[in-house]
């Protein structure tokens, strides 16, 4: 029998969404798997959000609704025939929830717009297609027919990447392009298709004495948040970053060489470490997401897998701004860097406090004793890769730098604590989006002598709109600068106020002039800021590319790195740049 002193606590959603649901489209990652915010993480939203147990009683709209639609397929009998032609029947698909299904990905406004059943933006048929020769046999029909193409990978994008906002085809990459097309041990290399998953890849390399009858296992070193189900093509053309990066690096420095399919034919590099012939080609290719061309294969570097030879450290430091330069002394002191290198803020580490079940503890106790407070103090945490006597050095001189800064070693166990929920948090956000509460992320990249400005002033904004919390972490960091990554949560549950909000907080990350991404990339979502970042200048020579590779502009139409976007729709906010009056940004939609 309940006790009546009994805190209340929600009974979150655990059951696996209903099959061909709307839900079963936005959920996150395994349909039976969750992550629930813990009776801490439960209070600070009732406080926040000026909420009580009543508002957690009765979610609010989940999707559980069968998908069905009304938007008719626009390309001819004779067109499908064709693709049928060229990939097997069985690999064409025009029914409701495989159109949907690869038109969204995994941004907030995705997620809005699932749970209230808004279709838009999708294509009017799936293909899935087997093989290099397929795709060169679907572009080339298309570019005669003058069909959109869009490509589908893990479906993880944050930018609205996905969407086939002319309809035409997507070209769903999971089902068949996901082979290992070569292993070489030697040049400590794999080549694989673009549709390969990060844990099929992952598997892979460390089960390499078996499957390739290598001396040795073997890691890609690449682990986003998206892990779990994210594919590396889509790691290439966004210019991905996974949180090993500090040590590994981006995943455009482990890519060796890369094959496309464009209109206008293939593009295929070379296999050399470096090269002095003329600009980069890989680089061009790299970031160009889907805009270009199709990647249907890469060659990756890859790095020997000595999991035994991490070393994992926490700090916590009394503020942000001692955090901060330790951070920069650590990546200019030329010992080697940590792999994971991940600083919270004030506001992150308090919430982060309540996550790793440290609040409350003997060991928050004795942070409080010897001053490192609540609403100031910084956790910094992370681990070593590599070579073990390397590892040893680099976790020593971090240590001694961190101790400088007058920061108190925390052990590991914070980092195990994260560790363990690594690729899980997402899961969260649907358990806090059944009752209105909305949590969704921006980063961008800054320099160490404008992080502080970028950091004061896009919090200020994101704290400008009441009862909202602001989370932000440094990570992916360089001698040069990092990436900062600001964690929104506010209690909107209304699409035009989260569109809003979101695109004020990226007129404040290009108003303080940081880069408008680092590792998610640009999309249709961030596209409006991207020349008044980059310049027309710049943005010329991206539309150049464009109409070599794709002169009738069938490749991932609609608002892709603004390169068919009209200038009413950009927006200019730097501030060394002269503000113009935009149009409100709005979702494009199928006319």
């Amino acid at each position: 029998m309940k006790n009546k002193n009994e805190e209340y606590y929600p009974k979150w959603c655990e059951e696996a969404p209903p099959e061909g649901s709307y839900r079963s489209i936005l959920k996150w990652g395994d349909p039976n798997e969750y992550k629930h915010p813990n009776k801490r993480l439960y209070a600070l939203m009732k406080e926040t959000f000026n909420m009580t147990d009543d508002d957690f009683k009765t979610p609010q709209k989940r999707g559980l609704e069968k998908v069905q639609y009304d938007v008719p397929i626009n390309v001819s009998h004779e067109q499908i025939s064709m693709f049928k032609d060229f990939v097997g029947e069985e690999n064409v698909k025009t029914d409701d929830y495989t159109r949907l299904e690869v038109a969204y990905g995994k941004t907030m406004i995705d997620l809005m717009r699932l749970r209230e059943g808004i279709v838009e933006n999708i294509p009017d048929i799936v293909l899935y297609p087997r093989d290099k020769e397929d795709i060169k046999k679907i572009v080339k029909y298309c570019h005669e027919q003058e069909i959109a193409v869009y490509i589908y990978g893990g479906g993880s994008s944050v930018t609205r990447g996905v969407e086939c906002v002319k309809g035409g085809i997507s070209l769903d990459m999971r089902k068949h392009m996901k082979k290992v097309l070569n292993f070489n041990e030697k040049n400590q290399t794999i080549t694989v298709e673009a549709g390969m998953s990060g844990p099929d890849l992952e598997k892979t390399l460390n089960d390499a004495p078996n499957l390739f009858n290598a001396k040795r296992k073997y890691t890609c070193g690449h682990f986003p948040q998206s892990f779990e189900y994210s594919c590396v093509g889509g790691w290439v053309v966004t210019r991905g970053a996974g949180q090993n990066s500090t040590y590994y690096g981006k995943i455009e420095d482990m890519v060796i060489c890369q094959e496309y399919v464009t209109p206008k034919g293939i593009i295929k590099t070379e296999e050399f470490p470096a090269n002095a012939t003329g600009p980069s080609i890989d680089q061009i290719m790299m970031g160009s997401e889907g805009a270009y061309g199709v990647l249907v294969n890469v060659t990756l570097k890859i790095f020997r897998h000595m999991p035994e030879n991490q070393r994992r450290f926490s700090y916590i430091f009394k503020n942000w701004d001692d955090a901060m330069e330790a951070a920069r002394e650590i990546m200019q002191g030329q010992f080697g860097y940590p792999s994971v290198f991940r600083l919270s803020d004030s506001e992150e580490t308090d919430v982060a406090m309540k996550l790793y079940g440290i609040e409350g503890t003997v060991l928050d106790k004795i942070m409080a004793m010897k001053g490192y407070k609540k609403g100031e103090r910084c956790l910094f945490l992370g681990f070593t890769d590599g070579e073990k006597s390397f590892t040893k050095v680099v976790k020593r001189k971090v240590h001694k730098i961190c101790k400088k800064y007058g920061a108190m070693y925390s052990t590991g166990y914070v980092t195990k604590n994260w560790e363990h929920g690594r690729f899980r948090d997402p899961y969260m956000r649907e358990d806090l989006q059944d009752y209105g509460v909305m949590t969704d992320t921006l980063e961008c990249s800054v320099t160490w002598d404008t992080m502080k400005k970028v950091h004061e002033g896009v919090r200020a904004y994101c704290k400008s709109r009441p009862n909202t919390v602001c989370m932000t972490h440094m990570s992916h960091v360089y001698p040069q600068g990092a990436n900062l990554y600001f964690i929104f949560i506010a209690k909107i549950n209304k699409i035009d106020d989260y569109i809003e909000y979101q695109s004020g907080i990226l007129d404040n990350i290009q108003k303080y002039g940081a880069a408008m991404s680092h590792h998610h990339g640009i999309g249709k979502m961030t596209a409006p800021w991207l020349e008044g970042q980059l310049g027309a200048e710049q943005i010329d020579v991206f539309k150049v590319l464009k109409e070599h590779f794709d002169p009738k502009n069938i490749m991932n139409p609609g608002g892709t790195l603004g390169l068919d976007m009209k200038d009413s729709e950009k927006r200019f906010l730097r501030e060394d740049m002269k503000p113009i009056q935009s149009e409100k940004y709005t979702m494009n939609k199928v006319q």
